[in-house]
C-alpha cells in the first residue's frame, strides 16, 4: 500500500491550488502586473561614447534609478564583441527631470557621450497580438483535449487542460505578488511550461492506461490505481524536473539581468507544473471518472424500469 494517498486526498490538493490561485486573482485585479516596455512602450536613447564601453557599464549605472531591467544593445558592432562605443537603450517612459538625471549619471559613471537619438516609442506588444496570443492557446487547449481524447479518453484530456491552466494561473499570481515585470520573454516562458507540463502529465496517464485492464480484471479501485501508477513514474518525473530545474537554476543566477525574470517564470512553471501533473491532473481524472460512473448507475435503474 501506497504510503501517500494521493487520489485519495485530491481535496487537499486542490484546496493548496485554490487559495493560491484565488489569491493571485485577487491581486491581479487590484495590483495588477508590472508590464515592461514591450507592452507598455518607453523611450529610446542611442548614445556614442568617446570610448567603447561595455552593457554591464552601463546597466550598473541605470541600476541606481531601478532601471537595471532596461534593453541595452551595442549598436554597429560584430557580433561576439563585447565593447562598442555606440549603445542604444530601450528604457521605461521617463519624466525629463529623471531622463536628466539617468543621463548625467550615465556620463559620470561610464563616461563622455553624443546623443545620436532620443525619441518616445509605443509598446511592440500591442493588444491585438496579445489577442491572437490568447486565442492560439486556447486553440491548443481544444487540439490537446481532441489529441488526448483520441489516444486515451476525454477525461484525460481535460485533466490535462486543466492542469495546463492552473499551472498558468500560479506563474500569474506569483508574477503578479512579487512585482515581476512582464514582457516579450514571459511569454516565450509560458509556451515552454505549458509544453514541458503536458508531456509530464501524458507519461502519468500513459501509464494509468497500461495499468487499467490487469487493474480492474482484479476488482481493485480507481484510487488505488492512480495511486500506483504516480509512484510508478515518480522517479522519472523527479529526475526530470531536478535536471531541468537545475539547468534553469544557473541560467538565473548566473545570465544576464534581462534573462532574470524568464528564469524565474520557468522556476515556477517547472514547479507548478511537476506538482500538477503529480497532485492535480491525476485526482481530476478520478474525479471526473467517478463522476460518470455515477450518472451510468444512476441512469441504469431507469432503463431497467
Amino acid at each position: 500500500m501506497n504510503k501517500l494517498d494521493i487520489a485519495g486526498r485530491s481535496k487537499i490538493w486542490f484546496a493548496i491550488s485554490t487559495v493560491i490561485i484565488v489569491a493571485g486573482i485577487i491581486c491581479m485585479f487590484t495590483r495588477g502586473f508590472n508590464f515592461g516596455i514591450d507592452f507598455t512602450g518607453g523611450t529610446i536613447i542611442d548614445l556614442k561614447f568617446e570610448r567603447p564601453v561595455a552593457i554591464a557599464e552601463v546597466r550598473t549605472s541605470l541600476a541606481k534609478f531601478g532601471l537595471e531591467g532596461s534593453q541595452i544593445q551595442l549598436t554597429g558592432a560584430e557580433s561576439g564583441v563585447t565593447e562598442a562605443e555606440n549603445v542604444m537603450i530601450r528604457t521605461t517612459d521617463m519624466e525629463e527631470a529623471q531622463r536628466k538625471d539617468v543621463m548625467a549619471a550615465i556620463k559620470t559613471d561610464v563616461g563622455n557621450y553624443d546623443v545620436l537619438r532620443e525619441e518616445k516609442v509605443g509598446a511592440t506588444i500591442g493588444g491585438e497580438l496579445i489577442t491572437n496570443a490568447v486565442l492560439a492557446l486556447v486553440v491548443s487547449w481544444a487540439l490537446i483535449i481532441a489529441y488526448v481524447a483520441y489516444r486515451f479518453e476525454w477525461r484525460f484530456g481535460v485533466a490535462a487542460v486543466l492542469a495546463l491552466v492552473h499551472d498558468i494561473l500560479i506563474v500569474l499570481a506569483v508574477f503578479s505578488f512579487t512585482g515581476r515585470q512582464i514582457d516579450s520573454s514571459f511569454i516565450a516562458a509560458l509556451l515552454t511550461i505549458v509544453g514541458y507540463s503536458i508531456n509530464d502529465t501524458i507519461v502519468i496517464f500513459d501509464r494509468i492506461r497500461e495499468n487499467l485492464k490487469l487493474h480492474f480484471r482484479r476488482g481493485g479501485d480507481v484510487n488505488h490505481l492512480v495511486n500506483t501508477s504516480v509512484f510508478q513514474t515518480l522517479t522519472r518525473s523527479l529526475y526530470t524536473v531536478f535536471t531541468v530545474m537545475f539547468t534553469t537554476f544557473a541560467l538565473y543566477f548566473f545570465g544576464g539581468e534581462t534573462t532574470k525574470d524568464f528564469a524565474f517564470a520557468l522556476l515556477i512553471g517547472f514547479g507548478s507544473g511537476c506538482y500538477s501533473s503529480i497532485f492535480i491532473a491525476s485526482p481530476l481524472w478520478v474525479v471526473l471518472r467517478k463522476m460518470g460512473d455515477k450518472k451510468k448507475a444512476a441512469a441504469s435503474p431507469a432503463v431497467a424500469k
